[in-house]
């Protein structure tokens, strides 16, 4: 089972952050992508990442957007030299209208600039988009190729209306987490009912928006079985269907290179 966004790098788990990855392979978590948000926040997931066989991404999220560096491009590379094959995409990135932590034209200007970077370098990449959805989209039809490209828009909880656009005309993967699970969250369950599993893969965020039963807790990887099962549910099939599934997908959208951080047992999901 492959948690495809996760922050485990986050402060919050430097007292137990071996304990909660042991947790997390415990239940069958078997890779881990921990996603950087900032420059040195890039960082500290490739450290991170190293250190306990994980993957990471490198990227500028919106709210950091007034912050990033000049020269992405050499701040990214930097990364990648050092890191290696511990990279595996850019993200998140994208757009956030919701709190406008960054000028809305700076988010766009950052996020053209990661979409180029990534169309350059072949790298697939992990978007954040939240109550900007006709910006965001008209950034991907600008500066995105769907042909050539991969991506995943984390944390999706939007309607069956957006779900078809992301998926069938830019071919991107859904990441499905712990809201999945919450009471109102149904328009999303019928956008999941919808797509079906060919284009979901599983997350966590962690530390953030931990599922039913856990809901209030800290979020934490090994809570991605909660997911599975709620997707399970929705879908009206069992477990290891939808982990051998979304583990492909995750394996097709991070690619070769993502491998050596990633393993799966679907006999140990529990």
């Amino acid at each position: 089972m492959i948690d495809t966004h996760a922050h485990v790098h986050d402060r919050s788990f430097d007292e137990d952050r071996e304990a909660m990855i042991a947790r997390a392979r415990e239940r069958g978590v078997g890779g881990i992508v921990t996603v950087g948000c900032d420059v040195e926040d890039s960082g500290r997931a490739c450290e991170v990442a190293e250190r306990y066989g994980l993957a990471a991404t490198v990227g500028i999220h919106p709210h950091e957007a007034k912050d990033a560096p000049a020269d992405l491009p050499a701040a990214f590379d930097a990364l990648r030299e050092r890191f290696a094959a511990r990279v595996v995409a850019v993200g998140e990135t994208g757009l956030d209208y919701h709190y406008d932590h960054s000028p809305r034209d700076v988010q766009r200007s950052v996020f053209a600039a990661q979409l180029a970077y990534a169309r350059m370098r072949d790298l697939p990449l992990v978007f954040h988009q939240r109550e900007a959805h006709e910006d965001f989209v008209a950034a991907l039809r600008a500066g995105y190729d769907p042909r050539a490209q991969r991506g995943v828009v984390h944390c999706f909880t939007e309607t069956r209306v957006e779900a078809r656009i992301f998926v069938h005309e830019f071919g991107l993967m859904l990441g499905i987490g712990g809201v999945i699970t919450f009471k109102n969250a149904q328009p999303l369950r019928d956008a999941v009912r919808e797509i079906g599993l060919d284009a979901l893969v599983l997350e966590t965020d962690c530390p953030y928006l931990a599922p039913i039963p856990h809901r209030g807790q800290r979020n934490e990887v090994a809570y991605v079985a909660d997911t599975a099962r709620a997707v399970a549910e929705v879908l009206g099939t069992d477990v290891a269907t939808v982990v051998a599934r979304t583990d492909a997908n995750a394996r097709r959208l991070f690619g070769p290179a993502a491998n050596a951080a990633y393993g799966s047992d679907v006999s140990q999901v529990r």
